[in-house]
């Protein structure tokens, strides 16, 4: 009889002591099965994507560098081989450049309409391997012209896919240290790519070259297989960042990007150095072949091994630097080495010598293989345009590069190679200037982002 009151007395006190202790989120309505602490994360970790995608990635790179440099040198060699004129190499290549030119905007277009970055990453990669192959089992005039187009269309889709794969699995914040990373592995495939296809041609054919790249799909399939699947976060938007509304993308796809200053700005600085740009090594070949014509092959593929060792070493220390100094300074710094080199160029006579400058041309490479996307995502940030972006920039990088062979080749013939060079690095003075007095810095900071 005298027990239960002291059960009950006992309970009381128990209920009293466990109020404070409860969770107010069980009081705001949270269902009771739901582990409390423990906020959903994305699928790629709390921190940043898994070694497994990192690496899958860096993989990536390494051997869509390899496969696309059989496309170089390489093809007017084989080209030669089979007996082509010089006028028809000359027009199967122009086709390849008129296909890239005008398929930059499409092609980041259409990585901006597709659901999967990885889908339209690894159709584009295999369609590049299937037009090598081409060109050595068809080598019939109709073939390559269609194998050429074909390489050149899918390139204009694998670029912009990597840089939005890329951004996309870390997110904008550490979005330079991993394009810094794509930059290196892409220059460390390129050389060894060029090694390898040399030693291939030298010792089997020239046909095995391109075999050989298209066998490269294959493991490139692979390493994209190791990135995580699904539609990958929209570049230049944060992976901790609340999902945007509809509502506030903007609208008007080119209008849109015509509207866009600081991409305007960007893509005027990025043609002016590449009108100074493009046609500078072209140039250092030929003043090497009348100087020194018995080295000039070993001195051409000196001069560009240089850049691409400067740019592995480098390139992910750049990124690092995006995130800390800004983008300006670095880009400025990138350009400012265009104007040295062209007037080194002019200045010095031994062919050794040229080789050296190539530094600078590596140093230009660095900065631009990591800004170039990078700033275009900056200024596009949550306009799901990125990659319609990039593809404008790129258009006008072309149409540069075009017009800068054209230019360098009618002063070389009429004032001479001093002139050109010296020509050539007033152009590139010209858009260092354009950078200084025009170029905004792009980088948001802790309080942009909170806004």
């Amino acid at each position: 009889m005298t027990a239960s009151p002291v059960t009950e007395r006992r309970a009381v006190p128990s209920r009293e002591r466990d109020i404070p202790r409860s969770d107010p989120r069980d009081r705001a309505g949270a269902r009771p099965g739901r582990r409390p602490g423990r906020p959903s994360e994305p699928a790629h970790g709390p921190t940043g994507p898994s070694r497994r995608a990192t690496y899958g990635l860096d993989a990536f790179t390494f051997f869509i560098a390899n496969l696309q440099t059989s496309f170089g040198p390489f093809v007017a060699v084989y080209f030669t081989q089979q007996k082509w004129t010089q006028a028809d190499i000359g027009l199967a290549l122009t086709v390849g450049s008129l296909v890239s030119l005008l398929g930059q905007m499409p092609g980041g277009a259409f990585v901006d309409a597709s659901r999967s970055k990885r889908f339209a990453a690894a159709f584009s990669a295999f369609w590049v391997g299937a037009s090598a192959v081409m060109l050595a089992a068809f080598p019939t005039y109709l073939s390559v012209m269609l194998a050429m187009a074909l390489h050149s269309a899918a390139s204009c889709v694998l670029t912009p896919s990597i840089a939005a794969i890329s951004i996309g699995l870390v997110g904008h914040a550490r979005a330079g240290e991993r394009l810094g990373r794509n930059a290196s592995f892409s220059a460390i495939g390129n050389a060894l790519g060029a090694a390898g296809m040399g030693a291939i041609g030298y010792y089997f054919s020239n046909d095995a070259v391109f075999y050989l790249a298209g066998l490269l799909v294959i493991p490139a399939l692979v390493s994209l297989s190791f990135i995580p699947s699904g539609r990958n976060p929209e570049p230049g938007k944060g992976r901790s960042a609340p999902p945007r509304e509809p509502e506030t993308r903007e609208a008007g796809g080119l209008g849109a990007l015509l509207k866009n200053r600081a991409l305007l700005c960007f893509a005027a600085c990025m043609v002016l150095f590449f009108l100074a740009n493009a046609a500078m090594l072209p140039l250092v070949g030929s003043v090497m072949t009348l100087r020194a014509s018995e080295t000039a092959t070993a001195l051409v593929a000196a001069c560009i091994m240089v850049p691409q060792a400067v740019l592995a070493l480098t390139a992910p220390f750049v990124g690092r630097l995006a995130q800390r100094w800004g983008r300006k300074p670095l880009l400025l710094i990138g350009f400012a080495a265009l104007p040295i080199r062209g007037l080194l160029f002019a200045l010095v006579s031994d062919p050794y010598w040229m080789v050296a400058i190539q530094v600078f041309d590596g140093i230009s490479a660095s900065v631009l293989g990591v800004m170039v996307p990078l700033i275009v995502s900056d200024v596009t940030r949550g306009t799901g345009r990125f990659n319609t972006a990039l593809g404008a920039v790129g258009t006008g990088m072309g149409i540069g590069a075009a017009l800068s062979t054209a230019l360098a080749g009618f002063m070389a013939d009429e004032l001479g190679s001093q002139a050109a060079f010296l020509g050539l690095a007033v152009v590139g003075a010209a858009g260092l200037a354009l950078v200084l007095l025009i170029m905004p810095e792009t980088r948001r900071t802790d309080g942009d982002e909170a806004a």
